[in-house]
């Protein structure tokens, strides 16, 4: 289950980030495309190292694979909570152009298709996080 969601993960954070860099974006967007970018590849690590079951080969954090996976989880989410309400808040800015006939390009819907990949995403993390810590609380010490 972990694998999959891995996959979702990858797949929602990309559409966020895609979704923002081809827009006109400015200000605190650079924040959530920052957030969107990191955590796009370091969930591409994650997934590639216990995929490949190189994880005994990171110093220090091999031995506690699944505590890390948590811990990236709950940051992730935590910092995606925080990319997902600045997209909303900027959707809400943005919203004067969200009338049929408006002449000028506007990134209104860019910015609503971000924000809600943004709570995909954050939804996706913290089930992970729940997982991971279900995993923990059952006494199992790896991802696999």
């Amino acid at each position: 289950p972990l694998g999959v969601l891995r996959l979702l993960q990858l797949l929602a954070g990309a559409a966020f980030w895609i979704t923002i860099a081809t827009s006109r974006y400015q200000g605190p967007v650079h924040f959530a495309l920052f957030v969107s970018v990191l955590f796009w590849l370091l969930t591409l690590g994650l997934y590639f190292l216990t995929l490949l079951g190189k994880h005994e080969l990171v110093p220090v954090l091999g031995a506690r694979w699944l505590l890390v996976n948590v811990a990236h989880d709950l940051l992730a989410a935590a910092l995606y909570g925080a990319a997902t309400g600045i997209m909303i808040h900027q959707t809400r800015l943005h919203s004067y152009c969200n009338l049929k006939d408006y002449p000028l390009p506007c990134a209104y819907h860019a910015f609503l298709a971000a924000a809600v990949c943004g709570g995909l995403c954050l939804g996706l993390y913290l089930f992970s996080a729940l997982y991971g810590c279900c995993r923990r609380y059952q006494g199992e010490q790896d991802v696999v």
